[in-house]
């Protein structure tokens, strides 16, 4: 698993194109202010049933970490498979998309998903200590 995360003043996203043609047809425009923004990289080693869990706590635990560091309650996750890696399966990458969303939003989190299976464009504002800007991989 790889994320890359900020600290963002303002993340706005549009869907643009679909890159999984299965995916249902959508038309997206959203913008979340204060926020943690999770760019996500399920890898195929992440499906192995042993350490799914473990994948899914680390990647908890560190998100959690980076939105208590300023205080931030809102989160999006936006599926990125351009971090490098042997990518997963895009069934497996959506369920933990989902899986990790919905365990955010059950300890006080807003968190949105942009829409998986699609290229978006996006417009991202960061702040600017070293902090705001984290890579982290999960092994």
């Amino acid at each position: 698993m790889k994320l890359l995360c900020f600290q963002a003043k303002r993340f706005w996203w549009k869907t643009h194109s679909k890159t999984l043609p299965e995916v249902v047809d959508r038309d997206v425009e959203e913008e979340v202010r204060d926020a943690i923004v999770v760019f996500i990289h399920a890898e195929r080693s992440d499906e192995d049933e042993a350490r799914r869990d473990s994948v899914l706590r680390q990647s908890l635990k560190h998100i959690k970490w980076l939105a208590n560091k300023r205080a931030l309650k809102n989160i999006v996750i936006h599926s990125f498979t351009h971090l490098g890696g042997e990518t997963a399966s895009p069934s497996f990458a959506e369920c933990f998309i989902t899986l990790l969303a919905q365990r955010l939003g059950d300890t006080a989190y807003q968190v949105w998903i942009t829409p998986f299976g699609y290229f978006c464009e996006w417009d991202l504002s960061v702040f600017g200590e070293s902090l705001a800007k984290v890579w982290k991989e999960i092994h």
